[in-house]
């Protein structure tokens, strides 16, 4: 996969972001996407051989769309500046994305903002067996990938209903998104190695998404 193809392509469309530069360039977005789907579904090989619940995605499944969903959002251009993917995708579950774009690259995995039932199946499970989650989240190796938990910058000033305000894992449960990102530098997908970049940082998400995806499974 050239990635740097891919990266020339997207800050061309963001500069030229219309549907008539999109129909003079449609070769080049054609030639860009079927590389990336075909990068998506080698990817998706690689990862089900080291994860036995893996749930294959071939690339042409993973990949979004490139246009933006103008009916709820009239507001946004009409092309993302971006190409992004979801590998590893179940019903229900938190699958594994990877968004590589002109403003940012990145891969994430968990649950962003989700729906009323499957917030509160995370908040049962925390409340059950929260000391799994925090030791998950404060091993170093995965503090050195990800950090902390993505800020939605939504969370309850309160406790959530049914909830303690004096439970043990009181910050856990105020949350509303449980996700975690691994930023990625240009050079760093652009570089021989990224293959196996992308499958350590898989490796380290793993257990975090095991315990909700389990825990919305229940």
């Amino acid at each position: 996969m050239n990635f740097q193809n891919l990266y020339a392509f997207l800050r061309a469309l963001q500069k030229n972001n219309a549907k008539e530069w999109m129909d003079d360039n449609r070769k080049w977005y054609h030639e860009i996407r079927d590389s990336y789907i075909e990068w998506l579904t080698q990817m998706d090989l690689k990862l089900s051989e080291i994860d036995p619940n893996y749930t294959h995605t071939p690339g042409k499944k993973a990949i979004n769309r490139i246009n933006n969903n103008l009916l709820y959002h009239p507001n946004k251009p009409i092309y993302k500046d971006h190409f992004g993917a979801g590998l590893d995708q179940e019903t229900k579950q938190g699958d594994f994305y990877i968004h590589l774009g002109t403003s940012e690259s990145f891969i994430a995995g968990g649950f962003y903002k989700p729906k009323s039932s499957l917030l509160k199946s995370i908040r049962q499970a925390i409340d059950y067996n929260g000391e799994e989650l925090k030791a998950i989240l404060n091993k170093p190796s995965f503090k050195e990938f990800f950090g902390n938990l993505v800020d939605d910058g939504d969370s309850l000033q309160t406790a959530p209903k049914g909830f303690s305000q004096d439970h043990e894992h009181i910050d856990l449960l105020r949350r509303k998104t449980f996700a975690v990102q691994h930023n990625l530098t240009q050079k760093a997908v652009m570089s021989a190695d990224f293959d196996n970049q992308v499958i350590k940082i898989y490796k380290e998400m793993l257990p975090f998404r095991t315990y909700l995806n389990q825990a919305v499974s229940v």
